[in-house]
C-alpha cells in the first residue's frame, strides 16, 4: 500500500466494512508475528491490516537514520488509514510497534479508537529507566551495540543468521520458534537493505533518548482507552516499567501474563486474543 511517500507491504483480512484493527510488529519481526491474531479477529468481524513497517521485509527502506524517528513512522500508519478511507481505528503494537502505538495515542488521539500495547513501556518511562535504572541498562545492552557501524549487521547475519534466530529462540518459551517457523523470518531479514534499515530504528531511537536541555512541559495523559499486556518473563524489559506506563493513561488497564516472555502473542495466543477482543469490543 502507498502511504506517506512510501510503499508498505501489507496483509489484510476480514470484512472491508468491519472495525479497523491495525497490528504493528516490532524488532526483529514482520507481519507474520501476528499470524495467530489475524484470522481470529477477521472471523470476529474486524478489518485487520498488518503492515511490514518501513525498513522491514519488502517495504520501502529510507536511507537516512532520521527517517526512522517516531513522527514519520506514525504518519505511515495515518496514511494507511487514509488509503483505506478511514479516519479512526484500533491500534495494537508489540515492541517497537508498541512504541509507535504509544506515539499515536499521545500525538494523534483523534485517529485512535482504542490502543493496546504488548511489552513496550511508554517512551518517557523507557527513557527514564534507560538513563537511571542500572538493571534496565544491562538488559538494554543491545541498544548501545546497535549504534556501532556494520558490526551489528555482520554479527546478526553470520552463520545463517544464528545470532538473530537465537535472539528469538533463547529468550522465548521453549518451542515457540522452531527452526521451520524461523525460515520466513530469515527470508524477510535477507531482503536487500532490510537488516540495516531494521537496525536504523534503534539508531534513531537512541537519539530520542538523549537528555533535552530545555525545560519541558509536564506530559499530558493519553486519553484514549488503553490496554497494556506484559509478559513478566521478558528478558529485555523490566516489569517495573509497566505500571508507570499505564499511569500515563487516563483510562488504562494493565494485565500481567506471569509465564509469558517478550514474545507473548506467540506463546499465549488464546489468552492474548481473548484479552484483546474483550477490550476492543
Amino acid at each position: 500500500m502507498k502511504t506517506n511517500g512510501l510503499t508498505l507491504h501489507t496483509v489484510q483480512a476480514g470484512p472491508k466494512g468491519g472495525p479497523l484493527l491495525i497490528l504493528l510488529h516490532g524488532f526483529p519481526e514482520f507481519w507474520k508475528c501476528w499470524e495467530r491474531q489475524i484470522d481470529f479477529f477477521a472471523d470476529k468481524g474486524f478489518r485487520v491490516v498488518v503492515p511490514d513497517q518501513r525498513g522491514y521485509n519488502t517495504s520501502s527502506k529510507p536511507s537516512s537514520v532520521s527517517s526512522y524517528r517516531a513522527e514519520p513512522i506514525a504518519r505511515d500508519v495515518l496514511g494507511l488509514m487514509e488509503s483505506l478511507g478511514r479516519r479512526k481505528g484500533h491500534i495494537v503494537g508489540h515492541d517497537w510497534g508498541g512504541f509507535v502505538a504509544w506515539y499515536l495515542g499521545n500525538r494523534f488521539p483523534q485517529w485512535v479508537e482504542k490502543l493496546a500495547v504488548l511489552n513496550c513501556p511508554h517512551p518517557r518511562v523507557m527513557r527514564q529507566h534507560l538513563l537511571a535504572n542500572r538493571d534496565q541498562q544491562k538488559k538494554s545492552w543491545y541498544i548501545f551495540y546497535y549504534q556501532l557501524p556494520w558490526m551489528p549487521e555482520w554479527s546478526m547475519s553470520r552463520n545463517n543468521w544464528e545470532f538473530a534466530r537465537k535472539a528469538l529462540q533463547v529468550t522465548s518459551v521453549r518451542g515457540t520458534f522452531s527452526d521451520e517457523e524461523m525460515a520466513p523470518y530469515v527470508e524477510a531479514w535477507s531482503q536487500p537493505g532490510a537488516l540495516t534499515a531494521m537496525i536504523r530504528w534503534y539508531r534513531a531511537g537512541l537519539l530520542m533518548m538523549k537528555p533535552r536541555r530545555r525545560k519541558q512541559q509536564p506530559p499530558r495523559k493519553i486519553g484514549v482507552p488503553t490496554l497494556l499486556l506484559w509478559g513478566v518473563k521478558d528478558r529485555f524489559l523490566g516489569k517495573e516499567m509497566a505500571q508507570p506506563s499505564i499511569d500515563r493513561c487516563s483510562d488504562g488497564r494493565l494485565v500481567f501474563l506471569e509465564e509469558a516472555t517478550h514474545w507473548l502473542q506467540h506463546e499465549e495466543p488464546e489468552r492474548v486474543n481473548s484479552l484483546l477482543l474483550d477490550f476492543l469490543s
